[in-house]
């Protein structure tokens, strides 16, 4: 790269020779701008990407537990789990199975 023109070669230099230098600078300016646009584009995708086709749910808390399993829960989303459905056709309610709150919780 050329070292930039002193003050004093811009003042003596004709009006032609100028306007030759700005339009030379702004097409570089243009082409640099174009050339950054494209980098910061390509950043934006790789930043809008899901790592999966899925979209991200906020955890649910359980709201049912299996009586006989008490590590088996569901949160009232999705496919019913086995142990709810065998219940279910043995007579039971779905609200025989949900969670007691505790009494000071939200």
């Amino acid at each position: 790269m050329e070292p930039m023109m002193k003050r004093t070669e811009l003042d003596q230099t004709s009006i032609d020779e100028l306007w030759s230098l700005h339009v030379e600078v702004s097409d570089l300016l243009q082409q640099r701008i174009h050339e950054e646009k494209l980098k910061l584009e390509q950043r934006l995708k790789l930043l809008e990407a899901p790592a999966s086709g899925r979209r991200r749910y906020p955890p649910v808390s359980a709201k049912y537990r299996n009586p006989d399993q008490p590590f088996e829960t569901w949160s009232g989303r999705g496919r019913q789990p086995r142990w709810l459905v065998t219940q279910l056709r043995a007579g039971k309610r779905v609200e025989d199975f949900r969670i007691k709150k505790a009494a000071g919780g939200r």
